[in-house]
């Protein structure tokens, strides 16, 4: 699937739902930052491997930070794979392959 097919069916779940009225901006910036910290405490007082265990739980809360990036991005007019794109080029500058 597409990143534009991803969006698109996430805009269809969202509007069958009437809720694109409460996934303004500002609410979905939170959203994103409330569903980091619940992929945050996978691992909070665990190793790395204890967590990644967690592999259900770890597939849910990425694919809610996810969800909720998307639907930030559409609100906003930006194209996803373009955003990505010039942030690759821009950390390839900032952060250039050493010899």
């Amino acid at each position: 699937m597409s990143t534009k097919e991803t969006v698109a069916k996430i805009n269809a779940f969202r509007d069958a739902r009437n809720w694109r009225k409460a996934h303004n901006e500002k609410d979905l910036a939170l959203s994103i930052s409330l569903e980091a910290n619940e992929l945050l405490e996978i691992y909070q007082w665990k190793s790395a491997e204890e967590g990644n265990q967690d592999r259900e739980h770890l597939k849910e809360e990425i694919a809610d930070v996810l969800i909720y990036s998307y639907m930030l991005a559409d609100n906003l007019g930006f194209d996803i794979d373009e955003i990505i794109e010039e942030k690759i080029i821009k950390n390839g500058i900032k952060y250039p392959v050493k010899d």
